[in-house]
């Protein structure tokens, strides 16, 4: 391993949700006062610091990537893409492949770190075991998206096998920020993530649920309350940041999620108990399935903070300025 003196971490998809709070975080720790950031930018920019350099371009460009990796010591892949089919295969496949490549034959380059996601086991689309393991084999649901990250991980690990490249895949749930929850339980057309409540009942009734604030409950298909795995992006930045330069992190896939899976019926009953809000059943042919995360406890010694509690009242706190319109975008 090549450890410098000064480390320089390259931060694809650096203008995201985990991007930036990764980087504001790394910023802030005293103890990593002498780390420097490269954030690779496509979409939007950063604001300026004196220790973060920004390279704006794609990733899947090859000339772009050598031009990040000048001297950088650690990679931390984010850029994703849910987009066309032709740009998820551009950002997951011959972005990911032009940074193993030149992180491969790089003399400053320690650690790469992937975010990975859970779409790589098929999410709540299939029954798991559960909870879902490590090892358990990939499993994606249909579209390119889920198969980008199976890709990703099976990348990364054949750079494990082939060329001994030392990193780690940090495999995350749902990663919530702000008000993401309670977007998410809303009845409106600018719901956020899946499912679209809105979509799922008349828009009529989709109207009067949204105008009263009703909350959404998800049954699976045995009509019992759908589990589902989160994380909050500040526990996500934490196991990163733990992460970074630990031996036990070597070569390994390790799931960072909640301690316990959210129960849409538990938050329903929650949501009763300290806002009185309407509830509104919904059963759809999902499954419950979350991720088991003793493995980032023992070999890292990472613990989340956030629990389902939490989350509810983070989300109902977070104040949305003016200036700071509703809006999803995808890293970087």
């Amino acid at each position: 391993m090549n450890v410098s003196v000064h480390p320089l971490i390259l931060v694809t998809g650096a203008a995201g949700k985990v991007g930036r709070a990764f980087i504001a975080q790394l910023l802030a720790e005293p103890s990593l006062a002498h780390w420097r950031v490269r954030a690779l930018c496509h979409q939007r920019a950063l604001p300026p610091h004196p220790r973060v350099e920004s390279v704006h371009g794609a990733i899947q460009d090859r000339p772009v990537v050598q031009q990040a990796l000048q001297g950088v010591s650690h990679v931390l892949h984010l850029a994703t893409s849910k987009e066309t089919p032709e740009d998820v295969m551009d950002v997951a496949v011959k972005g990911l492949f032009w940074l193993l490549e030149g992180c491969r034959t790089s003399p400053s380059f320690s650690q790469f770190i992937l975010i990975g996601g859970d779409a790589a086991i098929g999410h709540f689309h299939y029954p798991h075991p559960v909870p879902v393991v490590e090892s358990q084999p990939h499993s994606a649901y249909p579209g390119c998206y889920a198969l980008s990250k199976v890709l990703e991980e099976t990348m990364l690990q054949q750079y494990f096998i082939q060329y001994g490249l030392n990193g780690c895949c940090l495999r995350a749930p749902w990663i919530l920020e702000k008000d993401d929850l309670r977007c998410h339980l809303s009845f409106g057309a600018d719901v956020f993530g899946a499912p679209r409540w809105c979509d799922l009942v008349d828009a009529e009734t989709a109207a009067t649920h949204a105008a009263r604030g009703a909350i959404p409950v998800l049954l699976d298909a045995q009509g019992e309350g759908l589990l589902r795995n989160f994380v909050h992006v500040d526990d996500l930045v934490g196991a990163i940041l733990t992460a970074i330069d630990h031996p036990r992190a070597r070569h390994q896939i390790i799931n960072v999620c909640m301690d316990e899976p959210v129960d849409y019926a538990r938050l329903g009953e929650y949501m009763v108990r300290t806002r009185n809000s309407t509830l509104v059943p919904l059963r759809e042919r999902y499954h419950s399935t979350w991720l088991d995360n003793s493995k980032a406890k023992l070999l890292l010694g990472w613990r989340p903070r956030y629990d389902m509690a939490r989350l509810v009242e983070s989300a109902w706190a977070y104040l949305r300025a003016e200036d700071e319109p509703r809006r999803v975008w995808y890293p970087g």
